[in-house]
């Protein structure tokens, strides 16, 4: 081939990419508008003080809204790079951590308690000295929902704060039998318990070094988001009547593991994208065995995720919602499109979830481009 011919194919192939990329620009910019739409009409309907929506995929964000003010009685508005709190979706987080150790063979996924945690033989009921991380993960283990008071021993170190813990609430013969579904946040805090004890580290350390700092999610902390006291990020809300009142709060630091995590949409699609095709996998890792395993589930859930089929998604999909009372998270990942989808409020009341999943269908309705 002649150098003309070459350098006319070049341009040739060159101006198909730049009307490419330039295509598919101008349909990003058109999905986060209707997103941005959706959103205005959602907030003024419901009432609620604000929200952000994101359509992603194995890339990242593929459009974004965000609709609302940050704290109710302020005039800042929300924005698609808030941090935003996402509750129980934390479990996710906590579940990929403790593959990073099966994969380093620091535990494996049938770690039994006592073999993690051997001086609470005599303070623990034995009925719980032989459940797994598994069990602890898919929610079968037998333990309660949560602790009795999140908030006993605040003069203690976290790590020792959680142990004491475990030990007054797996002091008596379990009242849920083993085996069976029953979901608990304070399963999730022994899971890391084990972790801590067999590392050294603090779930907080861990979670940060194995994940948070190899996928990039800058954002990403735990409690609530921003300054004490400013409005810098976005306030969680309660409801009080007919209005919202805000709060800077949230879940005892002990339940950590369970949901506590906030960060912003981009990077929580950069953590969910390791459940898509071509995710970042490689960052963390991680073989593919380790990644089914963790959606693998035992009836419907899996390790932080819920496991269904829907037609919209061409077959098996993955759900969580999270709230911490004052915020409320739900996301849907369907790993067949290459697609996740987002809502996230910074309010919580009883018609949250229904608020969230009604986002989610519209998200899903731009993405199909209905």
């Amino acid at each position: 081939m002649s150098i003309q011919k070459r350098l006319c194919f070049f341009l040739v192939s060159l101006l198909l990419l730049v009307q490419t990329l330039h295509a598919q620009s101008s349909r990003q910019v058109s999905k986060s508008k209707r997103i941005q739409d959706s959103l205005n009409e959602i907030i003024a309907q419901e009432k609620i003080p604000g929200m952000i929506a994101a359509i992603t995929s194995s890339k990242g964000i593929l459009a974004v809204g965000s609709a609302g003010i940050r704290k109710v009685g302020s005039s800042e508005e929300l924005t698609e790079n808030d941090i935003m709190h996402i509750g129980s979706c934390t479990k996710a987080m906590t579940s990929l951590m403790l593959a990073t150790l099966v994969a380093d063979n620091t535990i494996t996924w049938e770690t039994k308690l006592i073999e993690a945690l051997s001086d609470l033989k005599d303070s623990i009921h034995p009925d719980y000295h032989h459940i797994t991380i598994w069990q602890l993960l898919t929610h079968r283990a037998g333990v309660p929902p949560n602790a009795k008071d999140w908030w006993a021993h605040g003069n203690m170190k976290l790590q020792e704060r959680r142990i004491e813990i475990l030990k007054e609430n797996l002091k008596d013969a379990p009242a849920i039998k083993q085996g069976e579904y029953h979901y608990s946040n304070l399963g999730y805090m022994v899971a890391a318990c084990m972790a801590e004890r067999l590392t050294g580290l603090m779930w907080e350390t861990l979670i940060q070094e194995r994940l948070f700092d190899l996928l990039d999610m800058t954002s990403a902390g735990f409690g609530p988001p921003g300054t004490l006291k400013k409005t810098d990020q976005p306030w969680g809300h309660i409801r009080s009547g007919d209005e919202w009142q805000p709060r800077q709060f949230d879940n005892a630091e002990a339940l950590g593991p369970a949901g506590r995590v906030h960060c912003t949409v981009k990077d929580w699609a950069s953590f969910i994208a390791l459940q898509l095709p071509n995710g970042k996998s490689k960052a963390l890792s991680l073989d593919r065995e380790l990644l089914d395993k963790l959606v693998t589930p035992i009836g419907e859930y899996a390790g932080g995720w819920i496991v269904v089929k829907r037609p919209w998604g061409k077959g098996v999909v993955l759900t969580h919602s999270g709230s911490n009372t004052m915020w409320y998270a739900t996301v849907w990942v369907a790993p067949k499109l290459d697609r996740a989808f987002i809502a996230v409020t910074n309010s919580c009341d009883s018609n949250s979830h229904a608020i969230c999943d009604k986002m989610i269908g519209q998200l899903i309705e731009i993405d199909r481009g209905n």
